[in-house]
């Protein structure tokens, strides 16, 4: 199994499709870093009471997550319509 096409025999890397690649990668792992900060300072009270989660902040949650990629997906559509309108005409 390759990864990037790394190890497919003679072929040759592009690596413009690797940065590429990696941009996509941070800007996912952001994502999730922003999406775990804000869920936790929304949903979790310090000092922690408990070992595990409570049935409220279990709760809270998975609504905040489920709001945070809710609207990363209509973000996402509004800016690529956005970029549609922007684009030169062919």
């Amino acid at each position: 199994m390759s990864f990037f096409g790394i190890g497919k025999g003679n072929q040759s890397v592009n690596p413009q499709n690797i940065a590429m690649a990696e941009q996509e990668v941070e800007l996912s792992v952001e994502i999730f870093n922003r999406m775990v900060s804000s869920c936790h300072k929304k949903c979790i009270a310090t000092p922690y009471k408990e070992a595990e989660l409570t049935k409220g902040e279990s709760v809270c949650i998975d609504r905040c997550v489920a709001k945070y990629f809710e609207s990363s997906k209509v973000l996402g559509e509004h800016m690529k319509k956005i970029g549609e309108q922007n684009a030169p005409p062919q």
